[in-house]
């Protein structure tokens, strides 16, 4: 499996290098598919003087999902093991759910005669809030000092290309990134939908119902 390391804000020294290739050998173990392993290592320092920093893995491979998983420590060093731990545990929980499902299924199930979901909490999501968040309602803050609302938590936006799967696909994506949602396009409705754990349930998934827009009404 190869590597690549991109430091941002910080130096990757030869020892950092040889850390990472003995790291990689146990990801490569635990999913023999994999054929790379990009590293991120970012360091961040504050105005209170303290200084962190934080470790990316992704790891992908001709027909394996995408995995990731990341961590942050005052030292580069422990927040790589964290990382790797995290990951070779989402390997782990993935490759048991798989097998627990081929004893007994659990979670979403599809009846394909009656064209049902079960196993699964459907909570279709109103347009109310879909227009809040496309009015800027519900507002999204970078965190930089300047502006009007201006609040130290930061909310972390990232983009992604859309993807069509089934529930089931999803729920295997979700817990292969160590996430607790996982936002695709379901095949069998192309509605935009997210997967999500939940208490008292395996599994929730929250639907869109993709509306067309309303006709302006013309003027005489």
């Amino acid at each position: 499996m190869e590597t690549s390391i991109v430091g941002v804000g910080v130096s990757v020294s030869d020892r950092f290098r040889g850390v990472v290739e003995e790291k990689s050998a146990r990801i490569e173990n635990l999913a023999p598919r994999a054929q790379q392993m990009d590293i991120k290592v970012t360091h961040r320092a504050y105005h209170s003087g303290r200084e962190d920093s934080t470790v990316e893995l992704t790891v992908t491979g001709k027909g394996l999902p995408i995995v990731r998983a990341e961590a942050v420590d005052n030292d580069k060093f422990t927040a790589l093991d964290l990382a790797v731990d995290k990951l070779a545990e989402q390997i782990r929980r993935a490759k048991d759910k798989r097998v627990g499902l081929r004893k007994r299924p659990r979670g979403a199930k599809m009846d394909k005669g009656a064209g049902v979901i079960s196993g699964v909490d459907l909570q279709p999501v109103s347009a109310d809030v879909l227009k809040a968040v496309a009015t800027g309602e519900i507002p999204i803050i970078t965190g930089a000092a300047d502006e009007e609302d201006y609040t130290p938590v930061v909310i972390r936006t990232k983009r992604f290309d859309a993807e069509w799967m089934t529930v089931e696909d999803a729920v295997d994506r979700m817990e292969l990134v160590g996430h607790d949602f996982f936002l695709f396009i379901d095949a069998r409705t192309d509605n935009p939908s997210v997967v999500y754990r939940r208490k008292g349930w395996d599994y929730g998934v929250i639907s869109l119902t993709t509306l067309a827009p309303p006709q302006a009404e013309l003027v005489s």
